[in-house]
């Protein structure tokens, strides 16, 4: 039990907020302060009315802006975009464009597409333009020149049915008139 505590057992100091904001305000004001030196080299005999003024109106616009965090290593000398990163975007309810097209799903357009080309062959098909068809109308000719000569047949045998019923009646009624 002779042990002691590592560092990280150590009372941890917090800074607050406003002393952040006092920071940032530091950096900005120095930032601002060597871009005028560049220029003109007014920034040392510049109006500080002007500074403050530009403080307060930066506070709002430019905090979250400006702020970046410090780049390690060679970071700050190379700008490196990463192409699969995916920077997620925040829009406000107004934003939002409920009206405009959906883009839809591989599955749901492919599902689309199955049900035009479907509703497409059906009106083929009922046009007779298909190839099945086209067997289907070949078909149908042929059972109805089946079915008419069937009907001819039928008509005939009964015609013969009759013919023979009167030539019998006919030999009757001669037999009974001798």
């Amino acid at each position: 039990t002779g042990r002691k505590g590592g560092h990280k057992g150590r009372a941890r100091q917090y800074t607050s907020p406003e002393e952040i904001d006092a920071q940032l305000q530091a950096e900005k004001q120095k930032a601002r302060e060597e871009e005028e030196q560049e220029e003109g080299g007014e920034g040392a005999t510049g109006d500080p009315k002007k500074d403050k003024k530009s403080l307060d109106s930066d506070e709002s616009d430019e905090d979250d802006e400006d702020y970046q965090q410090k780049r390690k290593g060679v970071e700050g000398l190379i700008d490196i975009e990463n192409p699969n990163r995916v920077i997620q975007t925040t829009k406000k309810v107004t934003q939002l464009d409920l009206d405009g097209p959906k883009e839809l799903s591989r599955r749901e357009r492919e599902e689309i597409e199955k049900q035009k080309a479907k509703e497409r062959y059906m009106k083929m098909h009922l046009a007779g333009k298909t190839e099945q068809a086209k067997a289907d109308l070949a078909r149908l000719a042929i059972i109805r020149k089946q079915r008419e000569e069937a009907a001819r047949k039928k008509e005939e045998e009964r015609k013969a049915k009759d013919e023979a019923a009167m030539a019998g009646k006919r030999l009757q009624s001669l037999s009974l008139n001798k």
